[in-house]
C-alpha cells in the first residue's frame, strides 16, 4: 500500500481537525483605497472616464461586497476622479452597509424601477460618458445600460480589472497561502480514509466536512474525486465510482478564505502502482517541475506552457493537445476567482511579474485508461517563483 493511503476512518480524521490557528488578516480599508486609486490610474491610461463593476469577484476586490450576480443589479460606478457610487436595490441597503469595506455614495432603486436608468442618471451627474465595462458584467446588464443610456460610449474594462487583480499584495498572498495549506491538509486526511469499495460520494462529503472544520468560508468551493478510468477525463465522469485495488485516485479540490481560492490536485494509487502508472506519474512530475523552474519576471505566460509540453513530447506524449498527452493549458491565474487572468497557455503573451499567482498542472491523459494531474500553485517573485504548498513528493509517498 502506498504510504499514507488508508488505515484510518472518516470519524477519526474529522475528530482531529480544529479551526485554523493564526488565520491571515483581512484585507484592510487602506488596501481597498489603494486598489481604487490604481483602477483610476489605469482608467486614465485607456481614456475611460468611469468604470462599472458588477456583483462578483471584482466587486468584492474593490468594495468588500462578496455578492454573486443575480437579475437585480448591484454595482459600483467609479469615476476617474472622485469617490465611488454603489448601485443597490433599496431593500438590500442594510446588507450592503454591513458588507461595504469602502466609503461610497449609495444610490438606491425600488423593485419596480429601472436600475440601468439609475446608472445613467449617476453617470450624467458625474459628467462621464466613456464607460469602462467590467468584463464579467452579464450581457443583459450591458444591454439594459445601453438602452437606458445610448449616449454612453462603452470600452473594455479588462485592462483595468485585470491590471489591478492579477498582481497580488502581501495580504492577498497570505490569505491564499492559508487556503492552500488548509486544502493540502484536507487532501492528506482524505487519503487516510480510503478503503476498498469506498465511494466517490463518501470522499467528497468528507472533504467538504473537513474544509468546514478547518474554517473555510463555505466548505469545499468545488471537489472532484475520480477513481480509475474516470481519472482519464480532466473533470471526471457523471455517476458514482467505487475504489478498487490498483486504481489511480485523482482528487482535485479547493476552498476559500475570505474569498481567496485554493485549488490543489493529488494523484496516487490505491495499492501497488503498475509500471505504466509509475512512468506516467514520473513524466508528469518532471513537466510540473520544469514549468516551475522556467518562471522568471518578464517571461511570457505562454512560454511556461511550452516548457511543460516540451518535457511531455520528449517522453512521447502529444504533440500539442493530442492524446495521450496534455489536453488543456498548463495553468491559470487564481485569486478571488478560481480561474482568472492571466493564463499559462499558448497565445497569452502577458509578461510574468512579481505578485502574479498561477496553478501549475500539466495533466497527462491516457485515453480510456487513467490520467495523472499534479496541481500546485506558485506566485512569481523578483527572481523566479515560490510555491504556496510543496508539490507531491513521490507516487509512493504522496504527502510529507
Amino acid at each position: 500500500m502506498t504510504s499514507g493511503i488508508g488505515g484510518s476512518t472518516l470519524e477519526a480524521e474529522l475528530a482531529a481537525l480544529r479551526p485554523w490557528p493564526n488565520p491571515a488578516p483581512a484585507i484592510t480599508a487602506a488596501e481597498r483605497a489603494q486598489r481604487l486609486a490604481r483602477a483610476q490610474a489605469l482608467m486614465d491610461e485607456i481614456g475611460a472616464e468611469a468604470l462599472i463593476i458588477g456583483a462578483g469577484p471584482s466587486l468584492r476586490y474593490f468594495t468588500g461586497v462578496g455578492w454573486n450576480a443575480t437579475e437585480r443589479l448591484v454595482a459600483m460606478i467609479l469615476p476617474r476622479e472622485g469617490g465611488p457610487v454603489m448601485i443597490c436595490p433599496r431593500f438590500e441597503l442594510g446588507s450592503l452597509q454591513a458588507s461595504l469595506g469602502i466609503t461610497a455614495t449609495i444610490a438606491l432603486w425600488e423593485e419596480h424601477e429601472n436600475p440601468y436608468a439609475l446608472v445613467a442618471d449617476e453617470l450624467r451627474k458625474l459628467g462621464r460618458r466613456t464607460l469602462a465595462i467590467d468584463p464579467a458584467l452579464p450581457f443583459f446588464a450591458f444591454h439594459g445600460l445601453r438602452k437606458a443610456a445610448p449616449d454612453i460610449a462603452p470600452v473594455d474594462g479588462a485592462p483595468i480589472v485585470d491590471g489591478c487583480r492579477m498582481i497580488k499584495s502581501s495580504a492577498e498572498l497570505a490569505l491564499m497561502r492559508q487556503a492552500k495549506a488548509m486544502t493540502l491538509e484536507v487532501h492528506r486526511r482524505a487519503a487516510r480514509i480510503l478503503s476498498s469499495g469506498i465511494t466517490t460520494t463518501v470522499v467528497r462529503r468528507f472533504i467538504d466536512q473537513a474544509h468546514r472544520a478547518l474554517g473555510a468560508d463555505d466548505g469545499s468551493s468545488f471537489c472532484a474525486v475520480q477513481f480509475g478510468v474516470a481519472s482519464a477525463y480532466p473533470h471526471g465522469l457523471p455517476g458514482e465510482q467505487r475504489l478498487a485495488e490498483g486504481e489511480i485516485v485523482l482528487i482535485d479540490t479547493g476552498c476559500r478564505v475570505q474569498g481567496y481560492n485554493s485549488d490543489i490536485t493529488r494523484t496516487y494509487v490505491f495499492g501497488t502502482p503498475s509500471a505504466e502508472q509509475r512512468h506516467v506519474w514520473d513524466v508528469e512530475k518532471r513537466a510540473q517541475a520544469a514549468a516551475f523552474a522556467a518562471v522568471k519576471p518578464g517571461v511570457p505566460c505562454e512560454e511556461i506552457d511550452a516548457v511543460a509540453r516540451r518535457v511531455l513530447e520528449a517522453a512521447g506524449f502529444g504533440p500539442d493537445y493530442a492524446l495521450p498527452g496534455l489536453p488543456h493549458r498548463t495553468g491559470h491565474g487564481i485569486g478571488l476567482a478560481i480561474h482568472e487572468a492571466p493564463y499559462l497557455v499558448r497565445g497569452d503573451k502577458t509578461p510574468l511579474a512579481p505578485g502574479m499567482c498561477f496553478s501549475n498542472e500539466p495533466m497527462i491523459v491516457v485515453p480510456e485508461t487513467f490520467g495523472v494531474r499534479l496541481e500546485d500553485h506558485f506566485h512569481v517573485t523578483t527572481d523566479g517563483a515560490a510555491w504556496f504548498t510543496q508539490p507531491q513528493p513521490s507516487l509512493d509517498r504522496p504527502f510529507e
